[in-house]
C-alpha cells in the first residue's frame, strides 16, 4: 500500500470518526439540548473514545456547537428551497405549506430527519452562543419569506410580517419538542399537512379579514 493510499484510509477512518461523534451528538443535543449532553455519553453511543473529541473538534462544546450549526445549516437549507421554489402569485396557504413543510417531512421521516428538526427547536428557543454566523442565511430565508407574503397581505407593514414569521416559526418549534409532536408524526402525511398548514396560514394571517 502507498503512502497516499495509507494518508486516504486515514481520512476516511477520520471522517467516519467525527460523522459518528456528530450523530450520537445530534441525537442527544434533540433530546435534552446543549446543558444535557456528555462527553461520555456521546462517545459511547458513537462507539468513539474521549480523545477523539479533542482531536477531532477540540472540546465537547465545539463539537455541540458544531452539531448545532449543521443542523440550523440543514433546517434553513430545506426552508429556503421550499420557499424560494415559490412564485410570486403564490398563496398564503401555499406559503405556509412550504414554510413548514420541513417540518412536516421531519415528523413523517422520524429517525436523524426529526433531531434535525428538533435539535434547531430547542436552539431556536435558547440560542447558543455564536448563532450570529448564520445570520446570514436567516435574513436570506425572511427575505424570502416577505417576498411571498407581501402580495399577500399588502396592508401588512415589514416588522408586522416579520413579528408573524417568527410567531410560526416558534409554533412550529413548540411543535417539534411537545407531545402534540408525537401524536401529529402517527398521522398520514396528507392529514398531517391537512391539520397543520391552516394553523400556520392563521398565524401569517393574524387578525386580517380572510378576504385578503
Amino acid at each position: 500500500m502507498t503512502r497516499v493510499e495509507k494518508a486516504d484510509l486515514r481520512r476516511e477512518a477520520g471522517q467516519r470518526t467525527r460523522d459518528g461523534l456528530q450523530t450520537a451528538a445530534l441525537e442527544l443535543l434533540a433530546q435534552r439540548g446543549q446543558e444535557g449532553v456528555t462527553l461520555r455519553e456521546i462517545t459511547d453511543r458513537a462507539g468513539a473514545n474521549v480523545a477523539a473529541v479533542s482531536y477531532h473538534y477540540g472540546s465537547l462544546k465545539a463539537l455541540c456547537e458544531a452539531t448545532i450549526e449543521h443542523a440550523l445549516e440543514r433546517y434553513l437549507d430545506a426552508q429556503l428551497l421550499e420557499i424560494g421554489a415559490l412564485g410570486s402569485t403564490a398563496t398564503l396557504q401555499e406559503v405556509a405549506a412550504a414554510f413548514a413543510r420541513p417540518m412536516m417531512r421531519a415528523l413523517a421521516a422520524g429517525g436523524q430527519d426529526l433531531a434535525v428538526m428538533r435539535t434547531v427547536a430547542r436552539v431556536g428557543i435558547e440560542p447558543p452562543q455564536g448563532w450570529e454566523r448564520l445570520n446570514g442565511k436567516f435574513d436570506q430565508s425572511r427575505r424570502e419569506v416577505l417576498r411571498v407574503l407581501t402580495p399577500n397581505l399588502p396592508g401588512v407593514d415589514e416588522q408586522e410580517l416579520i413579528f408573524r414569521t417568527r410567531c410560526a416559526a416558534g409554533l412550529l418549534n413548540w411543535l417539534a419538542l411537545a407531545p402534540i409532536g408525537t401524536e401529529l408524526a402517527a398521522l398520514p402525511a396528507e392529514q398531517l399537512e391537512r391539520q397543520l398548514v391552516p394553523v400556520v396560514t392563521g398565524a401569517f394571517r393574524g387578525d386580517t379579514p380572510t378576504g385578503h
